[in-house]
This record gives C-alpha cells, structure tokens and sequence, in this order.
C-alpha cells in the first residue's frame, strides 16, 4: 500500500486526513526506522508495508468509533495507539507500555509529532488499573496475550458501555472460543466482529467487546495467575 492509497483507503471509510497529518504519519514512520536501528521494535520496516500493516491495519477498526477516550494497552512501537490518535487528533490517549526504552521512543515520536493529550504510562496493566479502574470508553490491544489473557487485562479499565477492541491474527476464532469464561466472568458481550484480509493474504479478525456490567474488583489477579490459570473453560485449560 503506497501513501495514496493509504490515504483513499482512509477516504473509504470516512477518515479524512489534512496535509498535516500526513506528514505526522511521515515522520512517525522515519522514527520507526531509525530506532529500530537501535532497538527491536517491528519486523516491518519497509515503507509499503508501514503504510498498510502498521497505520492503516490500526486505524481501520476504530474509524465507526470515533474515539474520545482510549487506553492502548502493551502499546509497544505505537500501535494502534499513535496512529489512531494522529487520525483522530481529539481523543484523549493513553499509551501502556511496561519496557521503558519503548516508552523513550514513544515519548520521542509524541515530542516530534507534536501530539497533545497523550499520556505514556510505564506499568503492567494489572498495576495501572489500580488507579484507573472504569476510566476509558476504549480499550484496546495488538498482538500482546492470548485473549482470555487480554480480556482480564484490559475489561477492568474500561467505563461501563465502554468498548474493548482486540485486534487479533488468524487464530482469533480459537482464542475467542477458549475465552468465553472471561467474557462471562468480566461483564463484557460481544457486540461486532470484523475480519479483513490485507495485500500479502494475512487475515484480521478484531473483536469488540461492550462492558455491560460492572467487573469484579478481584480480576484482574496477579499477571503470574492469570498466565497459570485463564479465565478458560476447563476443556481449553489442558
């Protein structure tokens, strides 16, 4: 996907960029490169493949949302967070990342791209939810945990009618039937689920989750537990 077609790709579903946007995406993919020179922060480094796999796959799933207040949990190399917020610029976003040095390049890219109203927290989500509880009206997360793993993770910091955005590989459909223990268990019900195949025939599922009662003050447990024990069905478990 070249920057054109990145951009009419985003025209398609109603996301309108402004000159300087695009260059915000610009200079975030330039960062990306050179600190992954110094740092393992993506496999994909070529620029088609930014355009398409890393900005255009984390913007696609909230463009119907509009988000106003979103946590991007186990944030990484800013994704889907910085993308997202550099196409919706009014959302309150808060970058979750445990590695420090991967927040010193957010921090970076934040600072270059002029971005307000990010917050870049450096803690485990079981710890930051122990002052965030029910904040965000989205939460989300990419490739970080298997899904009854995520779910206890991120459902906690989540409003109720909040929306818990998974955005998962080909294995999603499996992960999502392991996890309906979670979905029982933390309040939530699936509400949509979309599945795109991108240029290299790579498929995405993402899932979206509606909290829709309170979730228990026990989850989430400890990281150790919940690695030990998912909140799975005993068949899924062995």
């Amino acid at each position: 996907m070249t920057k054109t077609q990145f951009i009419e790709a985003l025209h398609q579903t109603g996301v309108e960029l402004t000159d300087r946007q695009i260059a915000q995406f610009e200079q975030y993919m330039k960062l990306l490169q050179q600190w992954n020179e110094k740092m393992n922060l993506t496999a994909i480094t070529e620029e088609n493949e930014v355009w398409e796999k890393h900005f255009y796959d984390s913007i696609l799933p909230f463009a119907s949302l509009r988000p106003t207040s979103m946590c991007d949990v186990g944030s990484g190399a800013g994704f889907p967070g910085i993308p997202v917020k550099i196409a919706f610029p009014e959302c309150d976003m808060t970058l979750l990342e445990p590695l420090q040095k991967r927040c010193r390049f957010l921090s970076e890219v934040v600072d270059q791209l002029g971005l307000q109203k990010v917050t870049i927290a450096n803690a485990r989500a079981e710890d930051y939810v122990k002052e965030h509880r029910d904040s965000f009206q989205i939460v989300c997360a990419r490739a970080v945990a298997k899904l009854s793993v995520l779910l206890e993770l991120c459902v906690p910091l989540l409003k109720m009618d909040g929306i818990m955005v998974a955005l998962k590989g080909k294995n999603g459909d499996e992960e999502l039937k392991a996890a309906q223990k979670a979905i029982r268990e933390l309040g939530i019900q699936l509400v949509r689920e979309e599945k795109t195949t991108i240029e290299d025939g790579a498929s995405r599922i993402n899932f979206y989750f509606k909290k829709t009662r309170p979730t228990p003050k026990k989850y989430p447990r400890a990281y150790g537990q919940i690695k030990k024990k998912p909140l799975e069905e005993e068949t899924w478990e062995k």
